[in-house]
């Protein structure tokens, strides 16, 4: 079993429901579901003319590869209704794969560790409050420093997710 990190965000419809069926479609035998940061409502980054998201972060153990599990997010996603009219636009629901164990490949379709999480404090605050002493596979920093270094971008704890 791989220990991986995944982010999920929302920012249309029933935000936190959205989240929440997420994280049960996500659970099976091949994917365990180890552990769940607070949800954290946080501004918009790319588009910033649009609702502000819910996020949270997920650390799991699964037996599917990088491929198997980047299937698996994308299934989830369409599901819920994911549809990709505007890029960085308004979503039902994200889910990306910041880090699948020590991993670091560029495929075609993904990225090892996810290329933008450590400019993103709506991946970074969550991820640290599961793992802060968790080392980013190619910077050198744990998650820790990286969200100390990170500046800007509003975001607010809200709790676990019920």
């Amino acid at each position: 079993m791989i220990r991986a990190y995944l982010s999920l965000g929302s920012n249309l419809g029933d935000r936190r429901q959205n989240l929440l069926e997420a994280v049960r479609r996500l659970a099976a035998p091949e994917l365990l579901i180890r552990r769940l940061s607070s949800v954290y409502e946080t501004e918009p980054q790319d588009l910033p003319d649009q609702p502000w998201f819910l996020n949270m972060v997920l650390e799991i153990e699964t037996a599917l590869d990088a491929y198997g599990l980047l299937e698996r997010v994308l299934a989830v996603e369409a599901a819920l209704d994911r549809r990709r009219l505007t890029p960085k636009g308004p979503r039902t629901l994200d889910i990306d794969i910041l880090l699948y164990g020590e991993t670091v490949s560029q495929l075609p379709g993904l990225t090892l560790p996810h290329p933008r999480m450590a400019a993103r404090r709506f991946v970074l605050e969550p991820l640290a409050e599961l793992a802060p002493e968790l080392q980013h596979p190619t910077l050198g920093r744990t998650i820790g420093e990286l969200l100390e270094l990170l500046r800007g971008q509003e975001s607010r704890r809200l709790g676990p997710l019920e």
